[in-house]
């Protein structure tokens, strides 16, 4: 495979104007690729905001009416993947031919999903990755997701598949994506601690993998007056600092993360280092003792109610 340019967005969204987020999106995706990028990744919930310092009125026992009134706002904010939003992001795709990974809130019935989109050039959507398990308050909020939606997608640019923020601790779950023959590990988040790079060159080096973590930059001031915040209320306090980053399969940082602004970066991915990586480490293949150890991943979709 030939050599090819990666590109992670960190920008602040619209997070209670997902059509306007949409937008921006796509303008994005045109941008990156306007400068040779063949894959662009988002962060976590840039379609749909990432509500933080939010408690939406719910100490344990209670749930007050604003914090109600604020889960109708998030709710309403939210997209359905039939709407005109994703219809958007898909022709920017199909103009540019780009693949693009793209975190959103997915509202499916009378819940809220933390998604991971996979737009393929012309092909528009091809799938979708749900949480499998929000953290902390996030689960007031949002629903879990199954093993039907762990995929990775075989593309010209290679294996691609994306891990949801903290979901990137959870070893098995890493585990099943290097089974999968990941060779673009997709790592939306709104992690923007000091510690988080050193997490994705962790993971770049365990899968022999190239890593594209993508997070947010946002200011109070990107929410209405409504928006409870725990941080303040000053317009310019920032509420996610960024720190986007591409690694390489041996762990080098190929785009180095910046912290206060938003930009888009860019890095030049060689798809041999994979296969250079996997000469010493494969953790799914030769690395791998399965007659010690095994996981057993169960990818059948899970509904509440079943009619036969």
């Amino acid at each position: 495979m030939e050599k090819f340019t990666a590109a992670v967005v960190q920008a602040a969204p619209f997070p209670e104007d997902s059509l306007k987020t949409a937008e921006k999106t796509a303008q994005l995706i045109r941008e990156a690729a306007g400068k040779g990028a063949r894959i662009v990744v988002f962060p976590e919930a840039f379609l749909g905001g990432y509500p933080k310092g939010d408690s939406f009125g719910a100490p344990i026992g209670l749930r007050k009416p604003e914090g109600r009134d604020a889960y109708l706002r998030y709710f309403n904010a939210a997209i359905s993947l039939g709407g005109e939003e994703v219809a958007m992001i898909a022709e920017a795709t199909a103009a540019t031919g780009a693949f693009a990974v793209v975190g959103c809130i997915e509202r499916d019935g009378g819940t809220l999903y933390c998604t991971a989109l996979f737009f393929d050039g012309a092909k528009g959507l091809v799938g979708k990755h749900r949480k499998l398990m929000p953290t902390a308050g996030e689960r007031l909020i949002w629903g879990f997701g199954d093993g039907s939606t762990m995929p990775v997608f075989e593309t010209d640019l290679g294996r691609i598949g994306a891990v949801i923020c903290w979901e990137n601790y959870m070893p098995m779950l890493r585990m099943h994506m290097y089974s999968q023959g990941i060779s673009l590990y997709c790592a939306p988040t709104v992690d923007d601690r000091d510690s988080w790079l050193p997490t994705m060159r962790h993971i770049a080096l365990e899968g022999r993998c190239f890593v594209l973590t993508s997070c947010q930059f946002l200011k109070r001031k990107h929410y209405g007056p409504e928006h409870e915040c725990a941080l303040g209320d000053d317009p310019e306090t920032v509420l996610i600092r960024g720190g986007s980053a591409i690694i390489d399969p041996m762990g080098k940082v190929l785009a180095e993360p910046q912290f206060g602004v938003e930009t888009i970066l860019y890095a030049e991915i060689d798809p041999a280092q994979i296969a250079r990586g996997k000469f010493d480490f494969d953790v799914s293949g030769h690395y791998a003792r399965p007659d010690v150890f095994s996981l057993h991943v169960d990818t059948r979709e899970k509904r509440a109610v079943k009619t036969t």
